[in-house]
């Protein structure tokens, strides 16, 4: 009877070991702009069933609108989205257990930095706005930023009113060498290699004259690119072909019957390549497509409210079961629970925040 109970027990311990473990809460840095009642970044938790946790300060900083890693994630660079003397900062700060600690501050080398993205060898490039340029330092291991080394600089206008310059919105690094820039401002994407402490312009494609394209998303397997144009309210398929970037369709974020202004902010593709997602300004909602079989047909699923005012920038949990949109205007940010076979969003739950305008899981 005793060895029969010693078993049982031994049974029950080992089918509890078995058991699913709770999972660690997703972990997030906000970035905001600091014109109201946001002093900086934040960091804030989102638990397995998508309810976040209280928001707390984490580093005192100017208008840092937009957040990123270094391939490591020890090393969090923030752009401070200013124009003192013509030129804008970066900074760089040690990701601590509790917190931040400010590393080092540079110079973005234009005004208004409004995106980066920094590649493996710890190369840093600044999309600056108001500049119309990229700005180039890079990081070193002990996590600080060089002084600036190269400033790239647009040229051109478009056909609308905020097309009179350029205006440089984003960046990326298509690999360790290649990069693209996307400039509102001329409506065009640039291509560039990174050559000795500069970027070498090696092609260059035209969007739609007047969309303002802003930002984009890398499919992960194709070589096919889609980039979010704000001012006509439109997602631009390009793909790669015989080494150089094409123009290959485009399609409307925005239902048919809408008649109000709108203006796109940001986009992302789904780890599997599936479905793609458009934040729409204005019309205050998340365009969500399906993506076929090469990736470059879009075939529109449904439009899913952002439940606040002026989405300029969302991100997925790095699991892809969470989405999480950041509402400038109404001081909110919005988690919804990703439904991977479809790709539709469930609303789950919602927190305060002042301003913010970037979403950056660890």
């Amino acid at each position: 009877m005793k060895k029969l109970a010693y078993l049982l027990l031994l049974a029950f311990f080992m089918l509890a070991c078995k058991q699913p473990q709770p999972q660690a809460p997703y972990s997030f840095y906000l970035g905001t702009y600091t014109n109201g009642d946001s002093e900086g970044i934040y960091y804030g938790q989102l638990d397995m069933d998508g309810r976040f946790d209280t928001l707390s300060l984490v580093a005192q900083t100017e208008n840092p609108s937009f957040l990123a890693f270094d391939n490591k994630k020890n090393t969090l660079l923030a752009v401070g989205e200013v124009n003192v003397e013509g030129t804008g900062t970066v900074q760089s700060y040690q990701v601590l257990p509790n917190g931040l600690k400010h590393v080092s501050t540079s110079l973005s080398g234009g005004a208004h930095p409004c995106h980066l993205s920094v590649n493996n060898k710890g190369d840093v490039l600044m999309a600056n706005y108001s500049g119309g340029n990229i700005g180039y330092v890079t990081l070193d291991e002990e996590r600080k930023l060089s002084d600036l080394r190269h400033v790239t600089q647009h040229s051109g206008k478009s056909i609308m009113k905020r097309q009179n310059a350029p205006h440089a919105h984003s960046v990326y690094f298509l690999d360790e060498v290649n990069v693209v820039a996307v400039d509102l401002g001329i409506d065009q994407l640039i291509f560039y290699r990174m050559g000795d402490k500069q970027l070498i312009k090696t092609d260059s494609l035209l969007i739609t004259a007047g969309a303002g394209p802003r930002h984009l998303a890398i499919h992960p397997q194709k070589k096919v690119l889609y980039v979010i144009n704000e001012l006509n309210s439109t997602v631009s398929v390009v793909e790669e072909r015989d080494g150089h970037w094409h123009l290959s369709s485009a399609i409307s974020t925005l239902p048919a019957d809408f008649a109000g202004e709108s203006y796109c902010a940001d986009i992302h593709i789904s780890a599997d390549g599936r479905f793609l997602y458009a934040s729409n300004r204005g019309h205050n909602s998340l365009a969500i497509y399906q993506l076929n079989e090469d990736g470059k047909e879009l075939s529109l699923v449904a439009h899913e409210s952002v439940k606040g005012d002026w989405p300029r920038n969302f991100a997925l949990t790095p699991d892809n079961e969470f989405l999480v949109v950041a509402n400038e205007r109404s001081n909110n940010i919005i988690a919804f629970k990703r439904n991977q076979e479809t790709g539709l969003l469930t609303f789950v739950s919602e927190v305060k925040a002042a301003s913010p305008v970037c979403v950056l899981f660890d």
